[in-house]
């Protein structure tokens, strides 16, 4: 079920798009964005407090205080209705086109009077966009193409709005009269990264209770089909929910049929029927004589097709069924094998937490090692110059190894970073006497998207080659739903890590995870090593990285392919680059 906090942070963002649309002041907008960034990654539930309690929270003063109190009592705001009833809902919807921000929706709108997507498309077609200031045949080409992502997303949500209301789900249902066993399925349990519908399966004698409890749930809105062995809801965010009840002794067959994927089913199927068999939802049968042979567990089916058990997140048909049948299935990273993250934020820059509240966290989480990794000046509305970064690595070394315990050396170890921006030509901030100074380096694309393929290939692989840059951070740079990934030879970036000794994160963050599960198969194969990070901006935000691990076991990753799953020794080694000129001084 998405928390109160997450409603609020929508709403407040919406305003924030609302101000720019009907050209408000930019900075009034930031403000909001702010705002509504704070109260989603706040820890505690923003429900609780009052307009006092609020404004404690970084980023938020009285009136946006107010505003959420207002939320709270009356399930709307006043100032944002009166916006929203200035614009076109079809407007606001402009907005979700990835590359089309609020002050090119707001244009479109007052010059042209375009008010849906449709309309936009015509008019980019009728070539009507370019005798405006600001757009042109490359912006049109833009448009496009961001519409065309708009819609092949279609109703998906993103990996952890879809988890956080299944485990509610599953939670609840557990708990119900006459449940045996209760789990999501479906895409979802493959962790692929957007998520259309979300799959309940429940083993249980009689399924009435069940379906009653199902129904009745308080974020169900709508009840679109009921019956004895399936139930379909639409929720009240939207997300649809189809519950399966099988019966016990059906469980295993059921949960493999209903994970899916339909590829991974089909080869399945005909390992089945090549051995005189019938695989379905139901169980394992003679084919002959319709005796059931097994169907209790997931294990007992995959052993009887002569294979191992598939973990979900390999079952695409990329490979997984030949590996198993020659016993060469990967032993995939674990969520437990990660010894620390090597990508996270505090306050100093555009994180929501000090220091000590993030390394806190981290401790909790039984990290052995914890990088703290702010941006460097070369972005420059975070304002970072050298005093502040050379303060924060005094403080990194007061703390470290004052939280946790790990062993009889101490508490967990603290390495004091920066997330680089890589500039245009594939220089980083700082020049390489004062990056000597940090534990290990992120290095990032955070503008510029737009260059050459070419162009956007040799700044990365320069970054790469640079003696203290050991990540390379959100590689493609895409944001899911609203950024494409830049255009970049990716065989070519592959190669230089490989070469040069430079990581590639798996950015756990949901909205970007990235490399995909496909570019971490292909950079596999280069012998390139990874960094599973949060990205963390907050501290609820440590707790991302189980999305990245789930992207990486679709990577076929297995804990040696991941540099923060080594023990601290062997990392440190691996961030020195042997090999480089880095590497050979002493």
């Amino acid at each position: 079920m998405v928390r109160s906090n997450e409603e609020v942070a929508a709403l407040l963002a919406e305003y924030a798009d609302l101000i720019s649309i009907t050209g408000g002041e930019a900075y009034k907008a930031r403000v909001y964005e702010k705002a509504a960034r704070a109260i989603g990654g706040h820890h505690a539930d923003v429900a609780t407090l009052d307009v006092k309690g609020l404004q404690e929270i970084p980023g938020v003063g009285k009136s946006i205080a107010e505003k959420v109190t207002e939320y709270f009592r009356n399930g709307s705001v006043s100032a944002v209705e009166e916006l929203r009833a200035k614009i076109p809902a079809g407007v606001r919807r402009l907005t979700a086109i990835p590359t089309l921000g609020p002050k090119k929706a707001h244009t479109l709108y007052e010059e042209l009077g375009i008010s849906s997507v449709d309309e936009l498309v015509e008019a980019v077609h009728a070539e009507k966009l370019r005798d405006l200031k600001g757009f042109g045949p490359r912006t049109e080409e833009k448009i496009l193409h961001g519409v065309e992502l708009l819609q092949s997303a279609g109703g998906r949500v993103l990996l952890d709005v879809a988890m956080d209301l299944a485990e509610d789900l599953v939670a609840q249902l557990s708990g119900a009269t006459g449940c045996r066993r209760c789990t999501y399925a479906g895409s979802l349990r493959r962790v692929r990264e957007t998520i259309g519908d979300i799959d309940v399966l429940v083993a249980a004698r009689k399924s009435a209770p069940l379906m009653r409890a199902f129904t009745e749930l308080p974020y169900v809105s709508e009840v679109v089909a009921q019956g004895t062995a399936k139930t379909s809801v639409r929720t009240t965010k939207g997300l649809a929910v189809d519950l399966r009840v099988v019966s016990p002794d059906a469980w295993g067959a059921a949960l493999q049929y209903f994970t899916g994927s339909k590829a991974h089913n089909i080869r399945t199927r005909e390992l089945a029927v090549r051995q005189g068999l019938k695989l379905s939802e139901y169980g394992l049968f003679d084919a002959e004589s319709g005796k059931k042979i097994v169907s209790e567990t997931e294990e007992e089916v995959y052993a009887r097709l002569g294979l191992p058990w598939i973990p979900p997140t390999l079952r695409e048909d990329r490979g997984e069924i030949e590996a198993g049948l020659r016993d060469e299935l990967p032993g995939l990273i674990q969520e437990s094998d990660l010894r620390g993250d090597l990508h996270t934020h505090t306050d100093l820059t555009d994180g929501l937490a000090p220091l000590e509240e993030m390394v806190a966290a981290a401790a909790e989480r039984g990290y052995a090692y914890y990088a703290v990794t702010d941006h460097g000046p070369n972005l420059y509305m975070q304002q970072m110059t050298d005093e502040r970064m050379l303060a924060q690595r005094e403080q990194v070394r007061k703390l470290d190894g004052a939280y946790g315990k790990h062993g009889r050396r101490g508490g967990m170890r603290l390495l004091h970073g920066a997330e680089l921006n890589i500039d245009p030509d594939g220089d980083v901030d700082w020049p390489q006497d004062f990056l000597a100074g940090f534990d290990l380096c992120v290095a990032s694309v955070h503008s510029h998207f737009n260059q050459t393929r070419e162009q956007l290939t040799r700044r990365i692989v320069r970054a790469c080659e640079n003696p203290f840059v050991n990540i390379i951070g959100h590689p493609t740079a895409r944001i899911i739903g609203k950024r494409p990934g830049i255009d970049v030879d990716l065989d070519e970036v592959f190669a230089a890590c490989a070469r040069t000794g430079t990581a590639l994160e798996v950015n756990a963050h949901a909205d970007r995870l990235d490399l995909r599960d496909e570019d971490i198969l292909r950079a596999r194969r280069h012998g390139v090593k990874f960094a599973v990070d949060s990205d963390a901006h907050s501290v609820l935000h440590l707790a991302n990285v189980r999305y990245g691990v789930g992207t990486a076991q679709r990577g076929w990753l297995n804990k040696n392919d991941v540099i923060n799953t080594w023990t601290e020794a062997r990392l440190r080694r691996f961030l020195r680059k042997e090999g480089t000129d880095r590497g050979t001084r002493s």
